[in-house]
C-alpha cells in the first residue's frame, strides 16, 4: 500500500555553502517537481510554495556555490497572487513553519493555491514535458475527480480537495511520535492530522501512539469500509514484545502487521496482513505494503478511462489477445478478463512477488487469465506473441526505451498507457513515436489535489 506521493528523504536542507540565506525573488513559471523557476544574480532558483507571477522572500534551503542550480522556500509573500489562499494544513504552510524555526512538511506543497490554478499548473507542466521530450503540441485540460467536483461542488470532499487518500505514510520522531518528514530532509516534525487522508485513516488517531521501536508507519483504510490495516516498520533491535505493546494500543477492528520495507515481507501482528479492495465491480486482496491507487475514486476513474479509449476504438472484444502489464493486483486484468471473455486472452505480469501473488488469488476463477510474476522486460522476451492491446502501468521511472521497443515489437493494434508521471510518460512518447507510433488520445486526472501529482491516461497507436 506504498503511496505514489511518498517521498523519501534525499539531503538534509542547509547543508552548506549560502543554504540558510535569504533573497528576493520574482517568480517566474511552474516546473515539473512541485517548483517554481525563479532566478537571482543569474542564477537558477527552484522555488516551493509559491505560484507564478508573485514577488516573494525565499530562505534557501540548498545552495552549494558549484551547484547547477539552488533550492528555496516562500518565508515571505512580497506581492500576492490572486491565486494563492490560506493553507489548509499549518505543519506544511512554509511561512508559518520557518516562522517556528523548521522546514514545512512535504506532501502538500500546493496548499497555498486555489484549486482550479492547480489543476491548471498541472496542466502546464504535462504540456511542456510533451513539447519537450516527444515534440507534442498539446494541452490537455487536467480533470477533477469524483462526482460533482467542481469547486464546491457536491464531491466527497465538499470541493475542498481534502479527505481523499485511503493511504498515507508516516516517519516517527526521535521521541517516538508520529511525524512526517520535509521536503528532501532527515528532519521529521510531528502531525497531528493528516487532512488529504480519509476520516477512516484521521479516526485512528495514530499520533497519540507511543510509537518508540517503530521507524515507519503505513496505513491503508480501504473506500468501501473495509478493515483498516497499519503496517509498522521496526527499528533494528526492537522486541516482539514492543511490536504487540504498540498494536494493543489501537482499536481492536485494525489489522496490525509488522514489515520490511525492503524486502516488503510481512508478519502477522492481529488480523489480517492483507486489506480488501472494490473497483469496477470485483473485490481484489492487497497484501501489506502492495500497490494500490491511493484516490478513493481512482481506481473506478482510470478503469473507466482506459476501457473507453480500447473499447471506443475496437481494440477490445470478446476473443481478442490482451496483457496489463505492470499489473499490480489485477485492478486492469479483471476488467480485460470481462471484456475478452473465455475465448479470449490475458497476460497479467508483474515484477513484486507478493502483489503478484495477491493477483493470482483475485483472478483464481478466470481461466483466460494468465498471471507471470517477473520483470515485464524478461516476461516479454519468453513469451512474444501479437496482441490486439495492451494497457501499461509502469511505476514513476516509466517503462523505458528497451521496454517501448519490445512493446512495439509485439505488433499491438493499440497501448493504454496509465502513467504517474508526466516526464517519464512524455519520454516513452517520445520513443514510441520514433518508432512509428502516435498519441491517438490523451486524459489528464487530478488524483493528488494539493500536490504536484497528476495521472495521465493515453491511447497510443501505430501510424496508417
Amino acid at each position: 500500500m506504498t503511496a505514489r506521493t511518498s517521498t523519501t528523504p534525499a539531503a538534509t536542507p542547509e547543508a552548506g555553502g549560502h543554504s540558510g540565506e535569504e533573497a528576493v525573488l520574482d517568480v517566474g513559471p511552474v516546473a515539473h517537481g512541485g517548483h517554481c523557476v525563479a532566478r537571482h544574480e543569474g542564477r537558477v532558483i527552484f522555488v516551493r510554495h509559491a505560484i507564478p507571477g508573485e514577488k516573494v522572500r525565499v530562505r534557501l534551503t540548498d545552495a552549494e556555490d558549484n551547484a547547477k542550480f539552488w533550492r528555496a522556500d516562500v518565508i515571505e509573500v512580497l506581492e500576492a497572487s490572486p491565486d494563492r489562499v490560506e493553507h489548509f494544513w499549518r505543519p506544511a504552510d512554509s511561512g508559518r513553519a520557518w516562522q517556528q524555526g523548521r522546514p514545512p512538511v512535504g506532501g502538500a506543497e500546493f496548499g497555498h493555491i486555489a484549486l482550479p490554478r492547480q489543476r491548471s499548473l498541472k496542466a502546464d507542466v504535462l504540456a511542456e514535458q510533451l513539447r519537450r521530450l516527444a515534440g507534442v503540441e498539446l494541452s490537455p485540460a487536467v480533470e477533477p475527480v469524483g462526482a460533482g467536483t467542481g469547486d464546491g461542488g457536491a464531491a466527497p470532499d465538499g470541493g475542498t480537495g481534502l479527505g481523499w487518500r485511503t493511504r498515507a505514510s508516516f516517519s516517527v520522531t526521535p521521541g517516538g511520535k508520529l511525524g512526517m518528514h520535509a521536503h528532501r530532509s532527515g528532519h521529521i516534525v510531528p502531525v497531528r492530522e493528516m487532512p488529504l487522508a480519509t476520516d477512516a485513516i484521521n479516526a485512528l488517531q495514530l499520533w497519540n501512539l507511543d510509537l518508540q521501536g517503530i521507524e515507519r508507519v503505513e496505513v491503508a483504510a480501504p473506500a468501501n469500509g473495509s478493515r483498516p490495516l497499519v503496517l509498522l516498520a521496526p527499528a533494528p533491535g526492537t522486541k516482539a514484545k514492543r511490536l504487540a505493546a504498540v498494536a494493543a494500543q489501537l482499536p481492536g477492528d485494525v489489522s496490525v502487521a509488522s514489515f520490511d520495507p525492503v524486502t516488503e515481507d510481512v508478519t502477522q501482528l492481529r488480523g489480517r496482513t492483507w486489506v480488501q479492495e472494490s473497483a469496477a465491480g470485483h473485490d481484489y486482496r492487497v497484501t501489506g505494503a502492495g500497490f494500490w491507487q491511493i484516490h478513493r475514486d481512482a481506481p473506478d476513474t482510470l478503469v473507466g478511462a482506459v476501457t473507453d479509449f480500447l473499447h471506443g476504438g475496437g481494440f477490445l472484444h470478446a476473443g481478442a489477445v490482451v496483457a496489463d502489464l505492470y499489473a499490480g493486483a489485477g485492478l486492469f486484468t479483471a476488467v480485460l478478463a470481462d471484456a475478452v471473455g473465455e475465448t479470449g486472452s490475458v497476460l497479467s505480469v508483474e515484477g513484486a512477488p507478493g502483489t503478484s501473488r495477491d493477483a493470482r488469488k483475485n483472478l483464481h476463477a478466470a481461466p483466460q487469465v494468465e498471471i507471470i510474476q517477473g520483470r515485464v522486460e524478461r516476461v516479454l522476451r519468453q513469451k512474444p506473441r501479437d496482441f490486439d492491446a495492451l494497457i501499461l502501468d509502469p511505476p514513476r521511472a516509466g517503462a523505458g526505451k528497451a521496454v517501448v521497443g519490445q512493446l512495439v515489437a509485439a505488433h499491438p493494434r493499440a497501448i493504454a498507457y496509465v502513467s504517474c508521471d508526466p516526464a517519464s510518460f512524455a519520454r516513452d512518447v517520445g520513443y514510441f513515436r520514433q518508432s512509428g507510433w502516435d498519441l491517438a488520445g490523451l486524459r489528464a486526472f487530478d488524483l493528488y489535489p494539493h500536490t504536484h501529482h497528476l495521472e495521465t491516461v493515453a491511447l497510443l497507436a501505430p501510424r496508417p
